[in-house]
């Protein structure tokens, strides 16, 4: 039997973690123009701290997504981008992205229909 995501201890599943994680989705689609500093990363990226983007830069250059290239200046500088299969990665993302801006209104009104009905009267 092959790869079964909804096994837990299934190396598959910790993969559908990292690209499913709200830092991966926008770092990727940050980096679908075009290579990218840690300090333009941290910009473009509104509301990451600069832990969790190291964190999640490492994660993506060990998984194959991202190559992290360091060049031999003063100051040092490092850029990340994207590999052949991130790039093949940020065309799911990118439909995803689409849908989520379709659909913004929708889910807006159902959200707000939803807290309507379940927020309760004030006295």
């Amino acid at each position: 039997m092959g790869p079964d995501p909804y096994d837990r201890n299934c190396p598959t599943r910790q993969l559908l973690d990292r690209i499913g994680d709200q830092w991966t989705v926008l770092i990727v689609g940050a980096l679908r123009d075009g290579p990218l500093r840690f300090t333009e990363l941290g910009r473009r990226v509104d509301g990451i701290s600069q832990k969790v983007l190291t964190q999640t830069l490492r994660s993506l250059v060990r998984d194959g997504i991202l190559t992290r290239t360091a060049y031999p200046t003063i100051p040092p500088k490092v850029e990340y981008e994207l590999t052949g299969l991130g790039r093949n990665l940020s065309e799911p993302l990118d439909m995803l992205d689409r849908w989520a801006r379709q659909h913004m209104a929708s889910v807006q009104e159902a959200r707000d229909a939803y807290d309507a009905e379940h927020t309760p009267a004030s006295a």
